[in-house]
């Protein structure tokens, strides 16, 4: 693990958040990325060496929906960086971590993401990214 890479907060309005956002860190979002295949809408936010990660559903059934729905809105995960992300998911395995997706998906971003079941860390989703171009600083 080379650093937290961004936290991502669950939203409802994309547009009311990105605003308390640009308030609290005096910075407007960097980035705006649709994900199509989790159903979500994302917005990115510098803060130092990490960055924050708004989360908004654009359909229903997205992960996203589900999470407001169950918890409300507020920090989904954790996500960390990382050098070699198959060779992080077998050492996180071997060391009993629960993974959600074995094979790593293209993430926001231009990452190859993987997510630890919370069970396995303490109700946090835990998300390892790996820069596509592996040009991670």
């Amino acid at each position: 693990m080379k650093k937290i890479e961004h936290i991502g907060i669950a939203v409802k309005d994309m547009e009311k958040a990105k605003a308390v956002y640009k308030s609290l860190l005096g910075e407007p979002s960097y980035k705006t990325e649709a994900v199509e295949s989790e159903g979500v809408s994302t917005s990115f936010f510098k803060c130092g060496d990490s960055k924050i990660e708004l989360l908004e559903a654009t359909n229903e059934n997205s992960p996203i929906a589900k999470f407001i729905e169950k918890r409300g809105e507020g920090i989904h995960h954790i996500a960390f960086a990382v050098s070699d992300i198959d060779s992080e998911v077998k050492r996180l395995k071997s060391e009993g971590f629960r993974v959600l997706n074995e094979m790593p998906k293209i993430g926001a971003d231009n990452k190859k993401v993987v997510f630890l079941h919370p069970k396995s860390s303490h109700g946090v989703l835990v998300e390892l990214c790996e820069d596509i171009n592996n040009n991670e600083k």
